[in-house]
């Protein structure tokens, strides 16, 4: 559960753009999107609430999804929906129905192809390099966790400081924040940050 009782609500994610481009299934009713869906866990302070199309079910006074289709944390939509058979779900929860998703997936990764190929290319060494570092703190994650665990502390600082020096070099450089934000496949406030944290270290 995230902050203010908020459900997770993604259902892709990938290690190359993180958060900034997690998917999900969008939820469309009356041809647009409804707002959260709030559940009755009586007195207290936080509410839960959802956005996961699971939740769209019409039970319980909750909306229910007309359509589907892919959605992204950057804001993207996708232009396909996908209407969903009542007939066939009848009154089973959607959590439990058998609903196809291949659709908004396929949609959700074509958008992503669309990202990979604006952002910068990494250098073929650098990349094979990532792929095998990964391929050993797995390893390591299995057969002696507390070496990967002290193996990935030494990875994260040496990310920051890299990372440090790297944004100081556009920002010295007058690259904006939109065009690093490009190149990175990140949102245009995540490149700020890093130009302004940048700017302050």
């Amino acid at each position: 559960m995230g902050e203010g009782g908020a459900l997770v609500e993604r259902d892709w994610w990938t290690v190359e753009f993180g958060d900034a481009h997690a998917g999900a299934v969008g939820v469309l009713v009356g041809g647009s999107e409804p707002g959260p869906v709030y559940f009755d866990v009586g007195s207290g302070p936080d509410v839960p609430s959802t956005t996961h199309w699971s939740a769209y079910d019409g039970r319980h006074r909750r909306p229910r999804a007309e359509a589907l289709r892919a959605a992204c944390a950057c804001g993207w939509r996708g232009a396909a929906e996908y209407p969903l058979d009542w007939d066939t779900i009848d009154d089973q929860p959607l959590y439990e129905a058998d609903v196809d998703l291949a659709g908004p997936l396929a949609d959700w990764n074509a958008h992503l192809s669309l990202v990979r190929d604006r952002a910068v290319p990494l250098p073929e060494p650098l990349a094979a390099l990532l792929v095998e570092i990964t391929e050993q703190l797995t390893a390591t994650a299995t057969d002696t966790p507390l070496a990967a665990l002290r193996a990935a502390g030494v990875l994260e600082r040496i990310a920051a400081r890299v990372g440090r020096q790297a944004a100081g070099a556009l920002c010295d450089g007058g690259v904006s924040a939109e065009t690093v934000a490009t190149g990175l496949g990140t949102t245009r406030s995540t490149a700020l940050v890093l130009l302004l944290t940048a700017q302050d270290g």
